[in-house]
């Protein structure tokens, strides 16, 4: 019997370490719900299974892209069809107008409603965005959705923006002599008040607000109205006549019509009333946004959507014009209308044919997600069952091993006996 080394108990205590280690490993498995928590636990494992991490991670942002993509497939969806809806009623509009039955004033009040419509068209186009992307813009060289107005601006002079600021000039009266009027003798004088508007160095436009008497010939001269000094400034043909407001910026609307969207007047700090026109952008080139529906880098992993410029400008409705003596004008609208239907047609099956498509895309991608997982998750995850078994087994072991460490610790006391 020897006392100095105790072998049983040495041997007792690496094996109760060994079921120990064994045990915290299965606690941590258990406790964890992964079988690898660790590259030691199953390194190749561990490689493996990060890899498919990569891909799975990847294709679910991919996924979530597509839908991003639908989302905004149906946003420009939904601003054409409102667009789709406007063109319809142009075309009862532009066929009505076409009638032979209809006056000249019933044309004019039909072309107002189209303006209302060519605007809000445009503006549309201009204003559809889906997460600050604008979706009916285009791309104005390498920036997507910039608008220029250089085309208006050639036409209409100083810009500011997309608004430009008329050129003016204020009339304090105005001479016309050798009038005929059976109320004013034939050398009589007479002045207006007004103002003119000249737009880029060209058409001088003139409204007239009031009237005064200047001279008299006889005893029986009498100013003239507002309408006859309209009607004989626009006989001299030097310029361009008019008595209301409404009526000039119309006019000065339909010579520029393919330029201005809408007229508006604003008085500036001296007191003198002034143009703002706002006008149609530069037609831009159709743009293309790719939608990454892959977890790799390559071409194949994108989906390009392409959507044209469709402002009034791009759909050709710019300066539609139906009004007239006769339904001339209207009955090219109709023509001109359209084609830009078929424009709103060929686009809007075009997002169609793409949201589709995506759909198809986010169902398969889902589905290599969730095959990928159960892959992953075999390799990974913990067998519960299996697990707690190995743990029950550990737990077991640790007992006896305790128990048969303190056995061992008391085999040398019986030495004592020995010295008595």
């Amino acid at each position: 019997m020897i006392v100095k080394h105790n072998l049983t108990a040495m041997n007792s205590n690496r094996m109760l370490g060994l079921t120990t280690a064994s045990q915290a490993k299965a606690t941590e498995k258990l406790s964890s719900g992964y079988k690898i928590n660790r590259a030691a636990d199953d390194a190749a494992g561990l490689a493996i299974s990060e890899k498919m991490r990569k891909q799975i991670r990847g294709l679910t942002q991919a996924s979530l892209n597509a839908q991003d993509g639908i989302s905004a497939v149906q946003t420009a969806d939904g601003a054409l069809h409102e667009v789709h809806d406007m063109i319809q009623r142009m075309t009862e509009l532009s066929v009505k107008a076409a009638n032979g039955t209809l006056s000249t004033s019933d044309r004019n009040a039909i072309q107002l409603e189209i303006d209302q419509l060519v605007s809000e068209i445009d503006r549309v186009s201009v204003t559809s965005k889906f997460n600050e992307t604008y979706l009916l813009r285009g791309m104005n060289g390498a920036t997507a959705g910039k608008l220029t107005y250089s085309t208006a601006a050639a036409a209409l002079g100083t810009k500011f923006g997309n608004e430009v600021l008329v050129n003016t000039g204020t009339v304090a009266g105005v001479k016309l002599t050798n009038v005929k009027n059976s109320a004013v003798a034939n050398n009589a004088t007479t002045t207006w008040a007004g103002k003119t508007y000249s737009v880029n160095g060209g058409s001088v436009y003139v409204f007239v607000s009031a009237t005064t008497k200047v001279g008299t010939a006889s005893s029986t001269v009498t100013k003239m109205s507002i309408s006859e000094v309209v009607a004989q400034m626009n006989a001299s043909g030097t310029c361009k006549a008019f008595s209301n407001i409404d009526d000039m910026t119309s006019a000065i609307k339909r010579d520029y019509g393919d330029d201005i969207k809408a007229i508006s007047t604003f008085v500036d700090r001296q007191g003198c009333t002034n143009l703002k026109i706002e006008t149609f952008a530069d037609m831009n080139d159709a743009i293309d946004l790719s939608l990454h529906v892959g977890a790799d880098s390559g071409d194949e992993n994108k989906i390009y959507m392409n959507l044209q410029n469709l402002s009034a400008r791009g759909l050709g409705l710019n300066g539609l014009n139906v009004s007239g003596d006769t339904g001339k004008n209207a009955s090219r609208a109709i023509d001109i209308v359209a084609e830009a239907l078929q424009k709103v047609s060929a686009q809007r099956s075009s997002l169609g044919a793409i949201q589709n498509r995506l759909e198809h895309t986010i169902n398969n991608l889902d589905n290599i997600v969730e095959n990928t997982t159960a892959a992953e998750s075999s390799i990974r995850d913990t067998d519960m069952a299996e697990q707690m078994v190995q743990y029950s087994n550990n737990n077991i072991l640790a007992q006896a091993g305790q128990a048969m460490l303190a056995q061992a610790n008391q085999a040398t006391s019986g030495v004592l006996s020995l010295l008595q």
